[in-house]
């Protein structure tokens, strides 16, 4: 039975692979690309002909594998919608490992004094427990309101969701037409020998005095941070004395100070048509 599991999901992930070359070889020979919609229920209904085995999530929170039924948004590597699966599919390395790649954000949000609102998270969360990590990062649901994606509204409405979830934020204090979505990343990590990420996340920019109070089952701790105090921050990570994200820390280390410089001038940095890899 494991055998045939991991055939079916190597197949599923095997087709995945064909039909964006056979898109991208249409496109450089100038002919029609193949019916992409097509071969993608092929995908899917090969990747839900199985179940994955079964991972036992006994000794996991329970609120937290609660969470694991939530249905996220698969994507393609050019970040276009090819189905849906549970989180807990989505974040399982047997998975990743065959190519399964979802929809995710990281909101940066700034106070009037333009310090970063940073989040430890809790030590009940399935991946990166403890880790210190930017505001707030989650995933877009795969419901008609957070798919939408004219100006990337559907993600910004999920960002609105989740900063009143985690960090207890009133809705009507970070609406979505407020936040800046300036680009996008794709990136990979594992976070233990089970559990980990693959996802290309919208990053998105916000400044506002908001209330606070924080979900403990989400966060452990909070604060916000000058930019010299985000250095040592991450020079206290690199020395091994605290832990932060990986997607915070290719962040960090790339586009962040950069864009904290400038953070009533961003327009200069949106860049919605490519995708950066890291």
């Amino acid at each position: 039975m494991a055998r045939l599991l991991w055939a079916a999901r190597r197949s599923a992930a095997a087709l995945l692979v064909r039909v964006n070359k056979a898109a991208a070889r249409a496109q450089t020979l100038g002919l029609p690309a193949p019916p992409r919609a097509l071969l993608y229920s092929q995908v899917r209904r090969l990747s839900s002909s199985v179940r994955m085995p079964e991972i036992n999530t006994d000794h996991l929170d329970e609120k937290q594998v609660q969470l694991l039924a939530e249905m996220c948004i698969l994507i393609d590597d050019d970040d276009r919608k090819i189905g849906a699966d549970s989180k807990k599919n989505c974040h399982l390395n047997s998975n990743i490992d065959k190519g399964l790649l979802h929809r995710a954000f990281s909101v940066f949000l700034f106070n009037s004094e333009e310090k970063l609102l940073l989040q430890q998270r809790s030590n009940a969360k399935i991946t990166f427990p403890g880790c210190f990590t930017n505001t707030c990062c989650s995933h877009p649901l795969h419901t008609a309101s957070e798919l939408e994606e004219q100006d990337a509204i559907g993600v910004r409405r999920a960002a609105q969701r989740r900063l009143q979830a985690e960090l207890g934020i009133p809705t009507e204090q970070v609406p979505p037409e407020e936040m800046t979505y300036l680009t996008r990343i794709h990136y990979k990590a594992q976070s233990d020998g089970v559990w980990g990420e693959h996802e290309i996340d919208y990053i998105l920019f916000m400044q506002k005095d908001v209330d606070l109070n924080p979900d403990p089952n989400e966060i452990q701790s909070h604060c916000y941070v000058s930019k010299e105090e985000l250095k040592e921050i991450l020079e206290k990570a690199r020395r091994k004395e605290l832990e932060i994200t990986p997607w915070f820390s290719l962040i960090a280390e790339t586009f962040l100070f950069k864009w904290w410089d400038n953070l009533h001038d961003l327009k200069q940095f949106i860049d919605h048509d490519g995708i950066h890899r890291m």
